[in-house]
């Protein structure tokens, strides 16, 4: 339990520097696949300051809203802002999300042939960071969508959502991760980080493989005065 989300924003970014930092001694490259929203936002404008091997780290998206280039709704148009505006990683290793395709079955099912040749025939080894919602949803693998029960594609297209169609990892793509790390913040997250923590399936977050996980978790989400 941290103090706040600064604190897990400076955590998190900590972290997945020094996963990096391991994959790349080991396996010589490192990918990650990074979703949206404040904290994990602010976390990724920390990692920007951390020891990172950007020369040998290919750079995925958990999520995007299918939405144009630009949008203020785009988890890229933030993630530029918060991180690719201040690194050295290089064009060949983003891989946004093709969500202004018109085609967008055959876009999830390029996105997924890619994820695999930059990872080695595998989705990405390990997870930046997934944040997880009021609602217990994680990735845009939300209550009620049969993108739930997805589990012969790595990545797929939900039903609108907020106002906006996804595009998602599914269950199996995120279940190969080598490390999966949830930021949860916020006294709003509170009910569903208990029931998280549980291993409570009947909520989308609960479903995802949690033996590889490392949850961070302000005072406010976890209760703590």
């Amino acid at each position: 339990m941290l103090a706040d989300a600064d604190a897990v924003a400076r955590r998190g970014a900590g972290l997945i520097a020094a996963a990096a930092r391991d994959a790349v001694a080991e396996r010589g490259g490192f990918a990650f696949a990074v979703s949206g929203g404040r904290t994990p936002w602010a976390m990724l404008a920390a990692l920007a300051g951390e020891e990172m091997p950007w020369q040998r780290t290919e750079l995925f998206q958990v999520d995007e809203r299918v939405a144009p280039s630009g949008d203020p709704d785009r988890n890229w148009t933030h993630l530029g802002e918060s991180l690719l505006a201040r690194i050295p990683l290089a064009r060949e290793r983003l891989h946004p999300m093709p969500v202004e395709e018109g085609d967008l079955a055959a876009a999830a099912r390029r996105y997924a042939a890619e994820l695999a040749r930059a990872s080695g025939a595998a989705p990405p080894p390990g997870r930046g960071d997934q944040g997880r919602g009021a609602d217990g949803h994680t990735a845009s693998l939300v209550p009620g969508d049969p993108v739930l029960e997805v589990a012969d594609a790595d990545v797929a297209l939900t039903r609108p959502y907020q106002g906006r169609r996804r595009m998602t990892l599914t269950y199996p793509a995120l279940d190969r991760a080598r490390r999966v790390l949830w930021l949860v913040t916020g006294e709003d997250k509170r009910p569903m980080l208990e029931r998280l923590l549980c291993g409570d399936r009947l909520i989308p977050a609960g479903r995802v493989r949690a033996d590889a996980a490392h949850v961070l978790a302000d005072r406010a989400a976890a209760g703590a005065r």
